[in-house]
């Protein structure tokens, strides 16, 4: 099955399409990285509204989350479930960790999406 767009109906199977955890035994476990993407928007959330940004957590789900989906899904699927007022701060964690990808994905142009420069310079204290 391609998958050229992501939707609401596709989403789930191109997780699973990419899906790679050799120690997974149960759709339990899948649903439980797929729902790291959650944690993320509620941490993106909670720095946008109290300033409070849990950079070392962040950066634990997004490298959780890429181990097992690889860069390329993980990008698209967190593109598109994490909501556009987010982009800019998943980007900086994705340059960060060197996770983005080198070409655009379809779910969004990726260059056009500006960097955080308070994420930056925190992310620089680590």
């Amino acid at each position: 099955m391609e998958f050229e767009s992501l939707n609401d109906e596709t989403y789930v199977m191109y997780a699973m399409k990419h899906y790679t955890n050799p120690q997974c035994t149960s759709v339990e476990e899948f649903n439980d990285d797929l729902n790291r993407i959650k944690y993320l928007k509620r941490l993106f959330k909670k720095y946008i509204n109290n300033g409070e940004l849990k950079d070392r957590l962040i950066m634990n789900h997004i490298i959780i989350f890429y181990n097992v989906f690889g860069i390329e899904a993980a990008t698209r699927l967190l593109f598109y479930r994490i909501e556009e007022e987010y982009h800019s701060m998943l980007k900086t964690f994705l340059v960060y960790l060197n996770f983005l990808p080198e070409t655009n994905i379809v779910e969004t142009d990726l260059v056009s999406i500006l960097l955080d420069s308070h994420i930056i310079n925190a992310l620089r204290g680590i």
